[in-house]
């Protein structure tokens, strides 16, 4: 889901895979049951605990769960730290997090699991099965197959949309994909990599039509009850009771103080990052994926979730990633050949082996599930900071040890890369400074800007004069309250009352020749702020 943009600052576009897209129309019988004992530890893991703990202390982390199997079996599943910080819970494998966006693999699955059952075609236009569907180009519209929708290459910008529903608005699922026919293209359709939200709703939704199951329902039934996830919910807990063993996020406030974040209610797109679950349950979900959709059930019977050319077809590579230069030349061996994205997965290779792999990002955690699938290997990371730093490095060590690579001090490494980013982060706000016109004044009186404005996508948002002071209020969304502080001329800087966002913006007020307010554009003030925040496409106008 959200809260990605500083995770792919940290490489995760430096990762990889695309598997055989081969497979057999008709599936063959589940693989046997693994047996036998766990694979050996690797001796190159032999101090991971240590590892993991100094990899929380060098990015501030209080709480990291690892799972990792191998041929069928679990090689680890521990966790270390706490579950919230001032509390002496400690995670373990069975502790739930969030984990954001990795649930786009789960929405995948089910359509996977649908298309096995014929109930529908990923070829099926999308229109087909929700006849009011609408993109704010027609052709688009008239094209738009079920796979494109779990491919991001719509045309659609990087999160476009997102504000209908993160932070946490009062729309519902149907209204936000409503909304979509009037969110702007700003590429050609099927033309380039964006990563989106809001198209995972749309999948969602067409869940729904074609099993006549909620899809939190299907997701339960279908997935989470055949393989026995027991620790794993399609939505966040609406309340946490003493002793559960559910993480608590964390988010540095102002970028700065580090603090646990309330919990966010977000079911409006759940199918793009609903899920909550444990490394114990992800690593039951990593063994069936390993091993091509088999399972084994409670009774011991083989079965299977859905087929081999399914897996493989979710696993194929449909849109191509740019490939950039990494931020430091410390991540140089982590640069791919190629990088890609499947139906739900990202898709690139690693020291010749070929990756599957997702990342998720919600308030106050980030996480990341690694597959490695001629070593039959998996790698799932859960944290309870936004530190996509963090599960890099634990990510990297455990590959690496799989791998027999040499030994590298990947926390050295991505420790470099946060250091430049914030680096970064800091000469853009020295760059608005330098250009600020020092004592300039607002054109109008505050009185001059109060009003409602409202944008074709995003709906009102307020301005009023309260105290002496502007405050800005987005009516959908009860977080992105916040005062409007002046900056220069018709200029101002929202300041969100929540400092956890990380996401205050410059407002920029534009005026008629009769000096009335004609339109307000908004782009957030840091590039450390997540994209989520997708201020830059609202067209704010005065509402008479």
């Amino acid at each position: 889901m959200p809260r990605l943009r500083h995770l792919l600052a940290f490489g995760v576009t430096s990762f990889v895979f695309a598997i055989a897209a081969n497979a057999q129309d008709t599936a063959p019988a589940p693989a046997a049951p693994a047996t036998g004992a766990a694979p050996a530890r690797p001796a190159a893991l032999a101090d991971f605990e240590a590892y993991l703990d100094a990899t929380r202390k060098q990015f501030d982390v209080p709480g990291i769960a690892v799972a990792i199997v191998k041929d069928g079996k679990v090689v680890l599943e521990l966790g270390s730290g706490v579950r919230k910080l001032g509390d002496p819970a400690k995670v373990d494998a069975h502790t739930q997090f969030a984990i954001a966006s990795n649930t786009k693999a789960f929405t995948a699955a089910s359509l996977a699991i649908l298309a096995d059952e014929k109930k529908l075609d990923m070829n099926d236009r999308v229109i087909d099965r929700l006849p009011w569907f609408q993109m704010s180009d027609p052709y688009v519209t008239r094209e738009m197959r079920v796979r494109d929708l779990l491919a991001h290459r719509s045309g659609l910008s990087l999160g476009a949309g997102d504000l209908l529903y993160w932070p946490a608005t009062t729309y519902t699922t149907k209204e936000v994909v409503q909304r979509l026919r009037y969110v702007p293209l700003t590429n050609s359709f099927r033309a380039e990599y964006a990563y989106d939200n809001i198209l995972f709703a749309v999948a969602g939704l067409v869940i729904e039509q074609v099993s006549g199951k909620s899809w939190s329902d299907f997701v339960r039934e279908r997935i989470f009850q055949p393989l026995g996830m027991t620790e794993s919910q399609t939505s966040a807990p609406s309340h946490v009771a003493a002793g559960d063993d559910i993480a608590t996020g964390h988010a540095k406030f102002d970028f700065k103080d580090l603090k646990p974040v309330p919990p966010m209610s977000w079911s409006n797109n759940p199918s793009a990052g609903g899920i909550y679950s444990s490394v114990h349950d992800l690593s039951k979900w990593m063994t069936m994926q390993l091993a091509g959709g088999a399972y084994t059930d409670a009774s011991g019977k083989a079965q299977r979730l859905f087929s081999e050319k399914r897996q493989a077809e979710m696993w194929s590579l449909i849109t191509p990633i740019r490939i950039s230069e990494p931020s430091v030349p410390e991540l140089a061996p982590a640069k791919p050949n190629f990088s890609g994205y499947g139906e739900g997965w990202f898709v690139s290779d690693y020291r010749g082996h070929k990756l599957v792999w997702h990342t998720g990002g919600w308030p106050g955690m980030v996480s990341r599930l690694t597959m490695v699938p001629d070593l039959r290997l998996g790698v799932v990371v859960l944290t309870n900071q936004e530190s996509g730093a963090a599960f890099q490095a634990v990510t990297m060590r455990a590959l690496d040890a799989f791998m027999d690579a040499p030994v590298k001090d990947w926390i050295a490494a991505y420790a470099a890369s946060v250091k430049k980013a914030e680096g970064n982060a800091d000469d853009s706000m020295k760059k608005h400074e330098a250009a600020r016109m020092k004592g300039a004044k607002p054109s109008l009186p505050l009185d001059g800007y109060a009003g409602t404005y409202r944008d074709p996508w995003y709906g009102d948002v307020k301005v009023a004069k309260q105290g002496g002071k502007l405050v800005m209020s987005f009516t959908k969304t009860a977080q992105l309250t916040g005062t409007l502080e002046p900056w220069q001329h018709d200029t101002f800087v929202a300041h969100w009352d929540d400092r956890s966002l990380n996401g205050d913006a410059f407002v920029n007020f534009v005026l008629d020749p009769d000096g009335k307010v004609r339109e307000v554009r908004m782009e957030p003030v840091s590039p450390l702020t997540d994209f989520s925040f997708d201020f830059q496409d609202l067209r704010l106008a005065p509402v008479p």
